[in-house]
């Protein structure tokens, strides 16, 4: 009797399906390279450039008040770069655009810094902010293409490195430029952006002209809004919440380091403080989402926000120095209502139309009138002499933050009210 081997043979199915699970992580895995890297660019040419203001105005020439024209640029290159991110990507494919955002990213930051004029340090600082803006509007869809099994996972990981590149460029900054002067720690973050475009070489040469032909992640072409965004008071209240609060944090990642300088404290000390201001926007990034996914209307937790943003105004107007990290800790949490109002955009809609025709609505609206923060403040400063003017403009767009919250957190869909 004779006994029967077990069947050794691989099926060519078997193959197959393992060959395609192979290369499917080999290619996620290089454009999680592409994503993580990218994301660590998206805000590095604002803090950068934030706490030595001072210092290049100095040296090339421009006035106080063209602080706060520098940082009007981000939103503005923002805003533009919500409104034709869309049309180039369904051109040249997202992989394309990004590799593009980054090129333009790591160029703009690198000529910059090696200009001398203002006017030269305008353009090529919006060059920068464009591709900036850009990697802001691409890199969601392409974490929705390749990583639908792993939204949240990417996406807290994607939230962290922009994190981390808001925050470190703000700490170092200061004494990269003590020891090698300011251009070189201006410039130093192009090697980020040209390295970043890398990845996204290797993705393309592996999709082979694929990425023009794939629209996993971007609407479909046929998919229109039934309504008009613009009639609802639940976009109008997103508009209001998102660009107020975005008016406040670019007036203060512009202007922290003066009111510091100007309270006695040295320009490094200026630098940290933007660091921790920005690292505290951690915090809301992971807890925001769940806050509002939980409870029915989050309006409570915006007041909450409010609180926080009052009590830091005050510090910083009365006794700056008293006690600078707490009152630097209490405004960084004041920006909560940032993930706050992304997380709405989903919650108080029912169809992707809806979705998309508020995330658009929102953000460009939003963006737009946050272009002003950072120039009204320089301007009230300029005339007044001093910071209550200033201050008192943020009192006003947070009481205006908490009008729009009223609209936005209410539990209704936008469907139900853009007609």
């Amino acid at each position: 009797m004779s006994a029967t081997l077990p069947e050794t043979t691989v099926r060519p199915e078997y193959v197959r399906v393992e060959r395609r699970k192979r290369a499917l992580t080999e290619g996620r895995l290089l454009v999680l390279a592409a994503i993580v890297m990218s994301a660590l660019t998206l805000r590095v040419a604002v803090t950068a450039f934030t706490p030595l203001a001072e210092r290049i105005g100095a040296d090339i020439g421009y006035s106080t008040a063209v602080v706060g024209v520098f940082g009007m640029i981000p939103t503005l290159m923002f805003s533009i770069s919500g409104l034709l991110t869309p049309l180039f990507a369904r051109r040249i494919g997202l992989e394309r655009t990004a590799l593009v955002a980054m090129l333009m990213s790591g160029l703009g930051m690198l000529i910059r810094a090696a200009v001398g004029g203002t006017a030269e340090l305008l353009i090529f600082s919006a060059l920068a902010l464009g591709g900036m803006g850009i990697g802001n509007v691409v890199i969601p869809p392409l974490v929705k293409r390749y990583f639908p099994d792993r939204l949240a996972l990417v996406s807290s990981l994607y939230i962290t490195m922009v994190q981390i590149g808001t925050v470190v460029p703000a700490l170092i900054a200061v004494p990269v430029a003590d020891a090698h002067g300011w251009r070189i720690s201006l410039g130093l973050w192009a090697i980020l952006g040209f390295a970043a475009a890398l990845p996204w070489l290797g993705v393309l040469r592996d999709r082979r002209g694929n990425d023009r032909v794939d629209s996993t992640g971007l609407p479909p072409r046929t998919q229109e809004p039934k309504g008009k965004v613009w009639r609802s008071p639940v976009a109008w209240g997103m508009a209001g919440m998102f660009g107020m609060t975005s008016l406040t944090t670019y007036a203060v990642f512009t202007w922290l380091p003066k009111i510091l300088s100007e309270a006695g404290a040295s320009a490094g000390f200026g630098g940290t403080m933007v660091g921790v201001f920005a690292l505290m926007g951690l915090v809301p990034a992971f807890a925001a989402p769940t806050v509002v996914a939980r409870f029915r209307n989050p309006f409570p937790f915006v007041v909450g926000c409010a609180v926080f943003f009052f009590t830091a105004f005050a510090g910083l107007l009365i006794a700056p120095m008293s006690a600078p990290l707490l009152w630097v800790v209490l405004l960084g949490l004041g920006p909560s209502t940032f993930p706050m109002a992304l997380t709405l955009i989903n919650m108080r809609t029912r169809t992707p139309q809806g979705s998309a025709a508020l995330s658009g609505f929102t953000q460009g609206v939003g963006y737009a009138v946050a272009c002003v923060g950072p120039v009204l403040f320089g301007m009230l400063r300029s005339a007044t002499n001093g910071w209550a003017a200033p201050f008192g403009m943020l009192v006003i767009a947070v009481l205006v933050l908490l009008i729009g919250a009223w609209q936005a957190c209410k539990p209704r869909m936008l469907e139900d009210t853009w007609n």
